[in-house]
């Protein structure tokens, strides 16, 4: 008993410690694999290193440009001749327009190039190293700034657009992207039949024309422009570049660049939207000279109609456009146009009275109105509004009768004459009628027909031989 329980005890040890043996084993086996590993790596990226020479860029650049050997705040040449920096610009885009703020946006390239002998570096292949933002702050860089902006920024999408090229004889291209929005003195005379001339300004904004002397690197052809550049209202006519000086009573003269380009409008939406409307209601208020003279409600809600309409078309015109004080093309159209409206509204004021005044005279001699102007008429005036002439309400009468009788008859016989008769009687109706309008015609009116038209097409080939 005493051996078989000791070997039970035995292998109850075993059992119980050869596990631990074989994770001993296997973890120990792990170690050494990835102690392997981490040795190839290692070795692998010692020998990338190597070969990368960009690991030990920022030591390289430092020390090939001398960047901290040289005091960068001040200009290359202190102390000597100014320091010529070139200029070039490529435009973009013009983004807007804008009358009422008198501003436009433009969006361009804005290139600099000068020589800083500090940054020279020796070079075999002759090739420029090309930087990005970063070293801008490390380095000398002319502070050209936009005269009359109001706002304006460096485009920063994915990072900030600048480019800083420098070569080993020491020239530097610095070219960054920008957005501004400036000042455009307009002027509105002859708005919208207008032309104007916009300029954005370059200037340096500390160092005087003793320091630094800007000029447009390549003349006349330092300004480029994209053939698609073009606006909703505007046709962009001429770019242009020239240069000039600004004298500052506290600081001096500083060497200033021009932009310059001219805009000239687009009429067709005007004509549109404000000239042919406001012709239209002139015309329209012509139509109240046909109308009888006793339709009052037609004659005066027709002119009261035309004035309200001008007058919206005026309002709306303003309200696009700045607050000047001097009067505009468009001004001049278009409250002449209303002065015509007005007029037509007064000429039959003027017929109204005159009306009036010949009827009480009728009535003082004979004592009774005329038989043209009689109570009758009078009364259905004011129900209606319109003229009533009781002969010719008579003649109506009558003539509805007779012709009710002759189409009973031409039932019954079936006579081709009734045809006849019933034709030349309502042609002897319609020539009465016409012979009474023609009658009841005011000669004001007979007047207006011809002089109103003829007045407004003389003033539309002035207007548009002046301003066109």
């Amino acid at each position: 008993m005493i051996l078989a329980s000791q070997l039970v005890f035995l292998t109850c040890i075993w059992i119980t410690l050869t596990p631990d043996v074989f994770a001993a084993s296997e973890i120990k086996k792990s170690y050494q694999r990835c102690s392997a590993s981490v040795k190839r790596a290692r070795k692998q990226e010692t020998r990338m290193r190597n070969n990368d020479s960009t690991k030990a860029w920022l030591l390289k650049y430092k020390q090939l440009l001398h960047i901290e050997d040289h005091d960068f705040a001040m200009r290359p040449g202190f102390g000597g001749s100014p320091v010529p920096v070139g200029i070039d610009v490529q435009i973009e885009s013009l983004d807007s327009i804008s009358e009422v703020n008198m501003d436009f946006t433009m969006t361009f390239y804005l290139r600099h190039y000068w020589k800083d002998e500090r940054l020279s570096f020796p070079s075999t292949t002759n090739k420029s190293m090309t930087f990005d933002h970063r070293l801008i702050k490390k380095i000398w860089v002319p502070d050209i700034f936009f005269v009359h902006s109001k706002r304006s920024f460096i485009h920063d999408t994915t990072v900030e657009n600048i480019m800083l090229r420098v070569y080993p004889d020491g020239n530097v291209l610095f070219s960054l992207r920008i957005t501004v929005s400036a000042m455009c003195f307009m002027d509105f005379s002859r708005f919208p039949l207008d032309t104007q001339n916009c300029s954005l300004e370059l200037e340096s904004y500390a160092y005087t024309e003793e320091d630094l002397m800007l000029y447009w690197k390549h003349g006349n052809k330092s300004l480029n422009t994209d053939e698609h550049i073009s606006l909703s209202q505007f046709f962009v006519e001429e770019f242009s570049a020239s240069s000039g000086f600004a004298f500052y009573s506290s600081t001096g003269w500083y060497n200033r660049l021009f932009i310059n380009f001219v805009l000239r409008r687009h009429i067709f939406f005007f004509v549109l939207q404000t000239y042919f409307p406001a012709m239209l209601m002139v015309m329209l208020s012509w139509v109240s000279f046909w109308i009888d003279r006793r339709a009052v409600p037609a004659r005066v809600s027709l002119g009261i109609t035309t004035v309200l309409t001008m007058s919206t078309i005026i309002s709306g015109m303003s309200a696009s456009m700045p607050q000047v004080s001097y009067i505009k093309a468009v001004d001049v159209y278009l409250w002449v146009s209303s002065l015509f409206v007005f007029l037509s509204v007064i000429e039959y004021a003027a017929v109204n009275y005159l009306t009036t005044v010949e009827e009480w005279k009728q009535f003082k001699k004979t004592g009774k109105i005329s038989g043209m102007y009689n109570i009758d008429t009078f009364q259905a005036m004011a129900f209606d509004g319109c003229y009533h002439d009781s002969k010719t309400e008579m003649d109506q009468t009558s003539f509805s009768l007779h012709s009710e009788e002759d189409a009973m008859r031409g039932r019954s016989t079936g006579s081709p004459s009734t045809d006849t008769s019933q034709i030349k009687r309502r042609q002897s109706l319609g020539g009465h009628i016409g012979t009474i309008i023609l009658e009841n015609n005011h000669v004001i009116d007979t007047y207006s027909r011809i002089l109103f038209p003829t007045v407004y097409i003389a003033f539309n080939l002035f207007y548009w031989g002046v301003y066109v």
